[in-house]
């Protein structure tokens, strides 16, 4: 039995983003008799330990999977790993400077998902940049298999490294529930909404999604609805957007919702989804929403354009947003139809884990 050891995320049960989605589908998806999981888990993040989960073991660091301590937190968890598993996956390259001296005492295989080049992130600052930059070098250097999620993240590192990888994006079918129409309406009823007559934006609040072009696109819009759903109080830059938008009638801020069927109502019933993520390689949240059929507004740079191959619709601008918004000549219904189609074809988790124990 091969023993594959992951790495790099605050844990299962899944309870943050995209990556510990994804690890809660690898483990859930293993139908393999000789394919032995083991995760590791912040204990900072879980009030109950356990010693298995959906076939599982898990394995707890007492350190924090996220800020500084995210660094520490992967070596601990490297070192622990390379003593119990064949093959390592490592989700993230911010434990990943550790890699050359790892090197000097262990030979076991390593599958890096170098995640959405964190280092070209307006978040953080040029020496933190320096850092992941160093750190994602050193991944693709050490690294026996290299993932991208994104063929434009798959291009990056051929030009900038030479090295090939393995192109594997995200699932997103989680997210489809059974509602009954009843629910649907209390929900719809508690938010103040009718269906088809919102547009939905769902993300972390950072100006690389293109928040404030989103919001003042809809500002100079009143007919259009707007619920924009995000962590709003994290930062000086979320604070500002809510306190400068939050007073037009059209636009409604919501604080972040995880719980997945208010999500799917509120997914199911909007008349366009939006998505201003510029950068991150495949977005879970953009794969999340295809799979309602609605039509899609992303941001035009590579990543998205790759992720719904070139059949949403793109804007650059808070004027060339207003335009898609505004524009009745264009057959909508083919968008949306066109997201389902590809989510459906390329998205599912079944295909997501048989591409990533073809690695292991």
């Amino acid at each position: 039995m091969k023993k594959v050891a992951i790495i790099g995320t605050v844990g299962v049960p899944a309870n943050y983003g995209g990556f510990e989605t994804l690890v809660e589908q690898l483990v859930r998806h293993n139908s393999s008799d000789d394919l032995q999981y083991a995760v590791y888990c912040s204990k900072k993040s879980y009030d109950e330990e356990r010693w298995v989960y959906h076939g599982a073991k898990t394995e707890y660091v007492d350190l924090s999977a996220n800020g500084i301590q995210s660094i520490p937190y992967d070596i601990v968890s490297l070192i622990k790993a390379s003593r119990r598993s064949d093959v390592i996956l490592i989700l993230g390259v911010s434990g990943c400077a550790f890699l050359p001296i790892f090197r000097l005492f262990s030979k076991k295989k390593l599958v890096i998902n170098i995640d959405g080049l964190e280092h070209r992130r307006d978040k953080w600052n040029k020496w933190v940049r320096r850092f992941l930059k160093f750190s994602e070098k050193q991944a693709v250097k050490y690294g026996d298999v290299i993932v991208t999620d994104n063929q434009g993240i798959t291009d990056y590192v051929t030009e900038e490294y030479g090295k090939k990888s393995a192109l594997i994006a995200y699932g997103g079918d989680q997210v489809i529930q059974d509602i009954s129409e009843a629910e649907a309406i209390k929900t719809l009823t508690k938010y103040n909404l009718e269906s088809e007559g919102y547009s939905l934006a769902i993300c972390r609040i950072e100006p690389e999604n293109n928040v404030h072009t989103i919001l003042e696109a809809f500002s100079k819009t009143p007919d259009k609805n707007l619920v924009f759903v995000g962590n709003w109080t994290k930062s000086a830059y979320g604070k500002e957007m809510m306190e400068r938008y939050s007073k037009f009638p059209n636009i409604k801020i919501q604080p972040a919702i995880y719980d997945l069927r208010i999500l799917n109502v509120l997914r199911s019933n909007c008349q366009f989804y939006l998505h201003g993520h510029s950068a991150g390689g495949t977005n879970p949240s953009l794969v999340e929403a295809m799979f309602f059929g609605k039509p899609i507004l992303a941001f035009d740079c590579v990543y998205n354009r790759e992720s719904t191959e070139n059949k949403a619709e793109y804007f650059t601008s808070t004027t060339d947003l207003i335009a898609r918004l505004t524009n009745k000549l264009v057959n909508h219904s083919e968008n949306g139809s066109a997201m389902a189609e590809i989510a459906d074809r390329r998205y599912r988790w079944e295909t997501i884990s048989r591409q990533y124990e073809s690695l292991f």
